[in-house]
């Protein structure tokens, strides 16, 4: 039998003259707390899951976070993150001073924005009330990290108190560099040049240009310094690259001091069939192909081959783009010169990339050096009788440089060595290593001041095969 139905309750009535109340909108984010929740955002991962900052912060593919903020808070972003990076370990040494207790394991998100509030304090020229309290409404609006909000506040407003004497206090250069990365640096180059070198890291990198042609011109266009060698370095502004003069016009690209040396070191290429493995970005590239090269410029991912094509047409260069794996790559002839700049564990570029020293490892550093040597091997077949090959990275470990070239030499009689000479890296004479190749630190090229000085870390090696 069914159970009676209960009368429906009727709809509540509205008191007469009352109208609805509107839904209430979210309040405003506080004007500078989407920058520092995105800039602890990729702290964390570049930190925690080994993930490029370039990539992270990269204008058109960067992290869906970066991408919303307007230009300005991109550049702030960029700068907060690559800050923390470059002073991590200081950074956390000073937090750790100030806390009773060690921050436990899990609390990693809270560290990232005591780390991204500690580096506007110490290292950058934003007020230290905004970096507080803006730490301190991140931490609050955070479900991980709102407990935490009066520790942020205490914490940070000390190091704005004490940050002369917390600075001078911590200011072992080795503090900023991990230990992994230490160890091999001073076992490859002693102690007080791997002081040296981690000095370097420390600073924010100079910019480099090189010139399509003229570089005397393009450098009086940049307001740059001539370096001996033909690169323009001058110190980085808050304008774009791309609003320079002379970068819609292809005068020049930018390229570190170092990176333009290995195609500079392949003499006079003109009209010779030359191939560029691994080619992207491209510098080296653009340098052979300005120089009258014949250029074939081989490289395996579809995105960086594009990039390339694009850098190409905004200089006005030409070039044969070929999409392979190297190790695949079979061209009809060999080339009279082979450039093979590798991939590696780039630990020369960590004062322009200082996420390299937090998402590499020994392990990592092991690993690539065996794909070098194998890549190195398949380069040699693709060089004429008699040519040249010219092997570099920006690595600044041996593993990936000069024991990587001996054993090739070993196993490859038919190449030798073709010493780099001093005359041919003027600023640089100290650079080239008595076996002739060249080997440059962030610690060389001095200049009038340290932010003016250094350049990446590269090798290189020219080897010619015998007739």
């Amino acid at each position: 039998m069914d159970k009676p139905q209960k009368p429906a309750r009727p709809a509540a009535r509205r008191p007469e003259g009352r109208t609805p109340r509107p839904p209430q909108s979210p309040e405003p984010e506080r004007a500078g707390l989407p920058a520092r929740r995105t800039a602890a955002r990729l702290l964390a991962a570049v930190v925690d899951t080994k993930t490029s900052a370039d990539g992270l912060t990269d204008r058109k593919g960067g992290h869906p976070d970066f991408l919303k903020l307007p230009a300005r808070d991109q550049g702030l972003v960029r700068a907060i993150l690559l800050t923390a990076l470059r002073r991590r370990g200081s950074i956390e040494a000073i937090v750790s001073s100030c806390l009773d207790r060690p921050l436990p394991s899990r609390a990693a998100h809270l560290r990232h924005i005591l780390h991204v509030g500690a580096a506007q304090i110490l290292h950058l020229d934003v007020p230290d009330s905004a970096a507080v309290d803006l730490a301190v409404a991140h931490a609050s609006v955070d479900p991980r990290t709102e407990r935490f909000s009066g520790l942020v506040n205490a914490v940070l407003r000390r190091i704005a108190r004490e940050k002369d004497a917390f600075a001078a206090r911590f200011d072992d250069p080795r503090l900023d560099c991990p230990p992994w990365l230490w160890a091999r640096l001073e076992a490859a180059y002693g102690e007080a040049v791997a002081l040296d070198i981690v000095s370097m890291h420390r600073l924010p990198a100079p910019l480099d240009f090189t010139a399509k042609s003229d570089p005397a011109a393009v450098g009086a266009m940049l307001g740059g310094e001539l370096l001996p060698f033909g690169t323009i370095r001058r110190a980085p502004g808050e304008e774009a690259v791309s609003d320079l003069p002379g970068f819609e016009t292809g005068e020049w690209w930018v390229q570190d001091a170092a990176a333009s040396l290995p195609a500079r070191l392949m003499g006079d290429v003109r009209a010779k069939r030359v191939a560029d493995l691994c080619a992207a970005p491209g510098g080296k590239t653009a340098q052979l192909a300005a120089a009258g090269a014949h250029v074939t410029a081989v490289e395996i991912s579809p995105s960086r081959l594009r990039r390339l094509k694009e850098n190409f047409a905004r200089l006005k260069l030409e070039a044969e783009f070929v999409g392979s794996d190297l190790m695949r790559f079979e061209p009809e002839t060999p080339f009279d010169a082979v450039l093979l700049d590798a991939p590696c564990s780039s630990t020369g570029t960590i004062r322009r990339h200082p996420d390299v020293a937090y998402t590499k490892d020994d392990e990592e550093v092991r690993k690539l050096a065996e794909v070098q040597a194998r890549l190195l091997g398949r380069a040699a077949d693709l060089v004429a009788r008699g040519g040249m090959l010219l092997f570099s990275n920006c690595s600044l470990d041996p593993i990936e440089g000069e024991e990587l070239v001996r054993a090739f030499l070993i196993s490859r009689t038919d190449f030798h060595v073709e010493p780099v000479r001093p005359e041919e890296v003027p600023g640089l004479e100290d650079a080239v290593s008595p076996e002739g190749y060249l080997r440059t630190t962030p610690a060389m090229l001095r200049r009038e001041t340290p932010e003016h000085s250094g350049l990446d870390g590269f090798f290189a090696a020219r080897l010619r095969r015998a007739s």
